[in-house]
Parts: C-alpha cells; structure tokens; sequence
C-alpha cells in the first residue's frame, strides 16, 4: 500500500535456520514444517492482547508493536527469517480488491495458517474503488458519487467473502484502502465518506469489524470531519499515512488523539529495502496500536 507509485522489490537470500533444510526463494519449502522450526529458537514477543469483548458481542482483537507491509505476500521461508530475527509482529495482506498493485499467489489459507502458528498478526487490506478526484493512472477505478453508499457496501461483500476463505474469522478488520486525492473537493470528500458508511455497515452487519487506510491530508482529514460532525457508522479502527519518520500512533496534528484511540496503525514510512537472517524485502514501515485479524476458523 503506496502513495507513491512503485515497482515492488523482492529478493530472498539462502537461509539457514535452526531445524529446517535450507530453503530457496521459489519452493523447496514444507509449510507443515514452520511451527515447529519456529518454535525451536527465541521468538520476539508478539504483543498482543487478547480479544477484550466490545459491547457488539464480536470478539477483537490487538495488537501493540511494529509491524511492515509488502505489495505481495513473501514467501513463507521469508517469514520464517523475519521472524525470527526482524522487530516485527505483524504484517499486512492484500486480502482482496480489483486494483491490487501485485499479484499475491502465496495468499491461501494455508499461507495464513502457517504465518499465523508462527506468531504473526494479519492486518486485511481491500484495494477497491478509488475517490472520484484521484489521479492515480495504476488505479483507474473511481467511486460514483451518486451510487457511493451502494458501492461501498457491494466492495465490503467481497471483502468479507475473501476474509472467509481465507479462514479469517469474525471481528477481524478489513481496512480499505483509499490512496491520497486532491483536499478540498467537496463532492470528492462526501463520495469518499459515504462510501465508507456503507462499507463500514455492510461488513459490521456480516460480523466483521472496519478499517480504513488514507494519506493524513485526504481520507483521514474526511473522515475526522465526518466524526465530528456525527456522521454514522464510522470505522472501527484507521490506517493513516504520513511518512514522518516517527514510530507512534498519537499525538498527531490532525488526528485528534480522542478519535479511534487505541484503534490505530501509523505508516511512517514508505518503501525501503530491510535484511533480516539473510532475507531482503522491500516494506513500508507501520506502528501499530489497533485491531489485527482474529482467529482462523
């Protein structure tokens, strides 16, 4: 997930682990192997916190911690490595969406299982429809302003579906994606508003919980405003963008730190390449204080 358009980068070195065959970039590897090659050395804690029963009677689940994204998911041997030896716990997935930058053929609920036995917290992402004022040429998809209530509920019906057969199972969020467009277009700003209402309703209403993943000037900066103004639902938890350098999740100009507390994930940096245990990704770089995928099913 990129304000700034990219070609992903991936390079997976040899790695040795303890307990494993060595593993290569494209296969060699067996899944069913990992949790117990894992749990064979020190793993970092994973800092969550269990499911805390909110008042909608849906579990939900925390996550306190760093955590990365990536365009596609890496490969499982990947995992394993950053796993072990990287600071974080928690990574994103391109679970659905028809404008999804990269192809994400390792993303089957076996890959969930796996990653997931290994410690690690899942945060869904859907890239679907953009703002009706967007610029982006990769995503050429646009929000109707007349029909956006509609549409973003239609959107949240296939991300609830992929959550599904991934094995996610209820109260997992699904963040949408909306990447930056041009501030103070009214018509743009209410397209982007309304359509997060009725995606917000539409997967609370099939037992998942809301997110949302926005540049701070655009999105977020809308749906403040719309919190503020009462608008109805809003998400259950944010995404925000805003490549500062700092690794937190409050005190930002504005982001009121009463609005979503304890519902946030900060990305504060964008794509760089990182090494852990001989493993190289290209990632943006995310703090999290905020909701993360539940149980598989």
């Amino acid at each position: 997930m990129h304000l700034l358009s990219r070609t992903a980068f991936l390079t997976v070195a040899l790695v040795m682990l303890p307990g494993t065959a060595q593993a290569s970039a494209l296969g060699g590897w067996d899944p069913a192997a990992v949790p117990a090659a894992v749990s064979s050395v020190a793993l970092p804690s994973p800092f969550a916190v269990p499911p805390d029963g909110p008042a909608d009677g849906l579990p939900e689940y925390r996550f306190t911690g760093a955590g990365f994204d990536a365009c596609s998911a890496p490969p499982v041997e990947a995992m394993v490595a950053w796993r072990v030896s990287s600071p974080y716990g928690a990574v994103n997935i391109y679970s659905s969406g028809s404008q999804r930058a990269c192809a994400q053929t390792r993303l089957t609920p076996q890959w969930v299982g796996t990653v997931r036995a290994m410690g690690w917290r899942l945060v869904p992402t859907h890239v679907g429809l953009q703002a009706p004022c967007a610029e982006r040429e990769d995503k050429p998809l646009r929000i109707d302003p007349a029909r956006a209530e509609e549409q973003g509920g239609q959107e949240a019906d296939e991300a609830a579906a992929a959550l599904q057969a991934l094995g996610l199972g209820p109260g997992s969020p699904v963040y949408l994606d909306m990447e930056a467009y041009p501030a103070g277009d009214a018509v743009c700003s209410r397209a982007v508003v309304d359509f997060t209402v009725g995606w917000t309703r539409a997967l609370q209403a099939a037992g998942y919980r809301s997110g949302f993943y926005s540049s701070m000037s655009s999105g977020i900066a809308d749906l403040v405003a719309a919190a503020r103004a009462g608008r109805a639902p809003m998400p259950d938890a944010i995404w925000y963008a805003r490549w500062d350098g700092h690794a937190t999740t409050t005190g930002q100009a504005g982001l009121p730190d009463d609005l979503w507390t304890g519902r946030r994930i900060h990305q504060y940096r964008g794509g760089a390449d990182e090494t852990y245990g001989g493993v190289t990704l290209n990632v943006d770089a995310d703090e999290l204080d905020g909701l993360v995928a539940g149980g598989v099913r």
